[in-house]
């Protein structure tokens, strides 16, 4: 319920609606139905909280930032642009909001982040397989090589 800052009445009437784009949702202008001033508003849609669960099985609330750091570390000195990560995390982001999924674990955005760099940079891809999959030897990382040789090919 939106209550007119001027007095306080519980209804109005929508005058005019509009995009916002800076704010992300709609601009509305009210007018009270009980002092006849008018007031703004702006409405926003709101987004599903994701928790992602770990593989240790506790849960942690989806830290963009943090998605965004891995990926940024995996793309060091590498010809990758900023807005092609951003573009990435939001990929990821939005394919868990507008499938309505309140829980992913963090295996499924790892696999979603490897497919993109699979596409994007190899060299990046490589990086990120070999701490997500925690490569503790030369051999499982040269055999991550070797099939990511063979896709190519």
């Amino acid at each position: 319920m939106m209550k007119c800052p001027f007095c306080g009445y519980a209804e109005s009437k929508v005058v005019d609606s509009r995009p916002a784009p800076e704010r992300g949702g709609i601009r509305r202008r009210r007018e009270c139905l009980e002092c006849g001033k008018r007031y703004t508003t702006y409405e926003v849609i709101e987004a599903l909280q994701i928790v992602v669960r770990k593989r240790d099985g506790s849960q942690q609330p989806f830290d963009r930032a943090k998605l965004m750091r891995s990926i940024l570390r995996a793309c060091e000195k590498r010809t990758v642009k900023l807005e092609q990560i951003e573009h990435i995390v939001d990929s990821i982001e939005s394919s868990f909001q507008n499938n309505f999924r309140a829980e992913v674990t963090s295996t499924e955005i790892g696999e979603e982040v490897l497919r993109h760099l699979r596409t994007l940079d190899k060299v990046a891809y490589v990086r990120f397989a070999s701490v997500y999959h925690q490569f503790t030897d030369l051999e499982s990382f040269a055999n991550e090589l070797r099939r990511l040789s063979d896709e190519q090919n």
